[in-house]
């Protein structure tokens, strides 16, 4: 028998129940985080940060994350130094995600690491997981791109406007297109 808790289940990508007391908690903070931070347009870039520095797991230096913004947990977020994010941005964080130093990210782009079973029988308990996403440095992501569950993003990469990333994305790569693939080099 499992005695874990089901956001130890979560964080370690493991198969786990999200409407769980302490994960209804904690989704309940963050809730009310983003409610203050979704309202801070007019707030200094200091004021801001300290915010992002309350809810978030890591936030280096120069990190600028423009509202509205949206996550699940916020804890599971690691910010490199100057990472840039503009409108509009979802992270459904569940497990770890990882952006580089530098990284800049368009409107409206989703980093999803919530994951569900494939078989309707088993996905119809309700259970779910999640796979981290990893971004790398100096990463552009185009506006309205999608990242699914599991992808690394290499350092110098570019992801393409309204791309869907289902695989890894080398380094020095650019993917374009829905599903996303690798344009070859020039």
């Amino acid at each position: 028998m499992d005695t874990r808790t089901e956001k130890e289940k979560m964080l370690a990508g493991d198969l786990y129940r999200a409407n769980a007391p302490e994960l209804a908690a904690d989704n309940w903070r963050i809730s009310q985080w983003m409610d203050r931070y979704n309202r801070a347009h007019a707030m200094t870039p200091d004021d801001r940060r300290a915010l992002l520095v309350e809810a978030l797991g890591q936030v280096g230096e120069g990190v600028m994350i423009r509202p509205p913004f949206f996550c699940d947990y916020g804890y599971n977020i690691r910010l490199g130094d100057g990472v840039f994010m503009n409108f509009n941005c979802v992270i459904l964080d569940v497990v770890a995600v990882t952006i580089g130093a530098g990284t800049q990210i368009g409107p409206g782009v989703q980093i999803l690491t919530a994951d569900h079973p494939r078989d309707p029988t088993h996905r119809s308990t309700g259970l779910e997981f999640g796979r981290p996403i990893a971004i790398g440095a100096n990463v552009w992501i185009g506006g309205g791109a999608i990242l699914l569950p599991g992808v690394t993003i290499g350092d110098s990469a570019l992801i393409g406007a309204g791309a869907v990333v289902t695989h890894d994305v080398p380094e020095n790569s650019t993917a374009l297109g829905n599903p996303a693939r690798i344009r070859p080099s020039e």
